[in-house]
């Protein structure tokens, strides 16, 4: 399976807008777990199975836990069983159909 998720701390006392700390332990979490991920400008994508993928969640969520007193998460997940790989080879398949037309 693959999850797209974005956690962000509120409710803190730290002033200004920027979360890039916070943000910047669940990544950790994320890279540190060893399942293929990706990170860009709104949100980490991480593929295993759902036990894995989820106790990673639930890790990076903790840790932004830290930095506010509340915690937003969002999450959108693909969920197909007997695939891996998916996190690149959706990409290459949309590639490939784009040089095609």
């Amino acid at each position: 399976m693959l999850v797209a998720f974005s956690v962000a701390p509120s409710g803190g006392d730290g002033g200004g807008d920027s979360v890039h700390d916070a943000v910047a332990a669940a990544v950790t979490i994320v890279r540190d777990s060893g399942l293929p991920n990706h990170t860009d400008a709104m949100f980490t994508t991480i593929e295993g199975d759902w036990d894995e993928v989820f106790d990673v969640i639930r890790r990076a969520t903790d840790a932004v836990g830290a930095f506010g007193t509340r915690v937003s998460l969002v999450l959108k997940a693909d969920i197909r069983p007997g695939r891996t790989g998916e996190l690149t080879g959706k990409v290459e398949r949309l590639e490939r159909a784009i040089a095609e037309q």
